[in-house]
């Protein structure tokens, strides 16, 4: 199993993405990126602790790649607006992947290449080393699929689950049948 680290917007809706993704074995909520150490949410919504609001995904590298990961990062978030997600302001939901290895940097710069070319605009997706990764409160994990009727839900996160469905109708666990 390896790991994958990454911040496009508020984690509800990449978690809720995620962990429809086939090959993806779990995914957590959280913080990384910043410079507090145990951030809670409430000190991240300041805006002074540096964190991004990110997902840690797991997943079997014989099912998925890094790449098809981040195929899919790439779609269900904006990575070309600095700090911002839709209506979500603030530096704790910037695009951001924090690599574990040099491989995943490597990765993750040429699909920054691939992305800015396809849109015709620049990525401002950051890419640093991943340090830390401090899970978030337990309410907050898998929001999504314990509050489906939370206006939120219905307005932010539907669509972006809607998009992953129909862009990568493969990879979706939900559709595999053993």
């Amino acid at each position: 199993m390896e790991k994958a680290t990454l911040g496009g917007g508020c984690f509800w809706c990449t978690e809720a993405v995620f962990s429809r993704v086939k090959g993806v074995i779990d995914v957590k909520p959280g913080y990384s990126g910043g410079h507090v150490p145990n951030p809670t949410y409430e000190e991240v919504c300041t805006d002074e602790t540096g964190h991004a609001e990110v997902v840690q995904i797991t997943y079997d590298p014989n099912v998925i790649s890094y790449r098809e990961i981040l195929e899919i990062f790439f779609a269900i978030h904006d990575p070309t607006t600095p700090n911002r997600q839709g209506n979500d302001v603030g530096s704790q939901y910037r695009s951001i992947i924090l690599y574990h290895n040099e491989e995943q940097k490597k990765i993750a710069e040429e699909m920054i290449k691939e992305v800015e070319a396809r849109l015709g605009k620049k990525v401002v997706t950051e890419v640093v080393p991943f340090e830390v990764f401090y899970e978030a409160e337990d309410y907050h994990h898998n929001f999504y699929d314990k509050h489906r009727n939370y206006p939120y839900c219905k307005l932010v996160i539907d669509p972006k689950i809607k998009k992953f469905m129909k862009y990568f109708p493969e990879k979706n666990k939900e559709r595999i049948k053993n």
